[in-house]
């Protein structure tokens, strides 16, 4: 069984930075990203990377996360800059089901909090 386990959250001002890691129990041939949610609001996409390092962005995210993945250590990052409060969310780590077109039935971290304050 596959397990994602996110690090990295904290307490930052808004400007800052904090880079998140995600390490896998094993190794993660497909697609891995980062998803966040606030209380009240469904989980949103934040950003995607492939096993080829293509990466896919949210909005309101491009130009200040960037997203990576070291496939050697099993392990997704993701670095961001120039933190806002309406960053403040928890942050999830997911991993790609091959065998499933549906998120039901990919993998998930625990999640870890981001709190930027104004």
């Amino acid at each position: 069984q596959v397990q994602l386990v996110e690090s990295g959250g904290g307490l930052v001002q808004t400007g800052g930075s904090l880079r998140l890691s995600c390490a896998a129990s094993g190794t993660i041939f497909g697609t891995l990203g980062w998803y966040r949610q606030v209380p009240g609001k469904e989980r949103e996409l934040v950003a995607t990377i492939t096993s080829d390092h293509v990466t896919n962005y949210a909005q309101s995210v491009m130009g200040r996360f960037t997203i990576s993945r070291d496939n050697a250590k099993d392990t997704v990052y993701l670095q961001m800059n120039s933190l806002k409060p309406e960053d403040t969310a928890v942050y999830y780590c997911n991993a790609d089901n091959p065998f499933s077109t549906s998120m039901e039935y990919d993998y998930w971290g625990q999640g870890t909090q981001v709190t930027v304050s104004s």
